[in-house]
């Protein structure tokens, strides 16, 4: 098992903002969490839902703590992924949710 965090990306946002975690598109993504992680280190997983589906991971590369969430000025803590992430040959169903929730990869095939 590996060990992480789950992260909704919003319908609306839509199927091409998550193709692009997977697909070459990009080197880095920004996710962020309220606070500063009690459990999360570099090398963890943010595994992805989108329309009630895991669908992949992305391995931390970087936790960039003193970050503000400019709409309420509370902390935050700035979660830097590696991408291309591993995307799931098929999707498996995940409620999706708000925030952050701790995850320990117990869905994820064993290689």
């Amino acid at each position: 098992m590996s060990f992480g965090i789950t992260k909704t990306i919003p319908a609306k946002q839509g199927i091409a903002e998550v193709e692009a975690l997977y697909d070459g598109t990009l080197d880095e993504f920004e996710f962020h969490m309220a606070g500063k992680p009690s459990k999360l280190n570099v090398g963890d997983y943010v595994y992805t839902i989108f329309n009630d589906q895991l669908v992949g991971r992305l391995k931390i590369k970087k936790l960039i703590g003193s970050a503000v969430n400019p709409d309420s000025g509370k902390p935050r803590t700035l979660v830097m992924v590696a991408c291309p992430g591993e995307r799931l040959p098929a999707p498996i169903p995940r409620q999706g949710h708000r925030g952050t929730r701790y995850y320990d990869g117990t869905d994820w095939p064993e290689e």
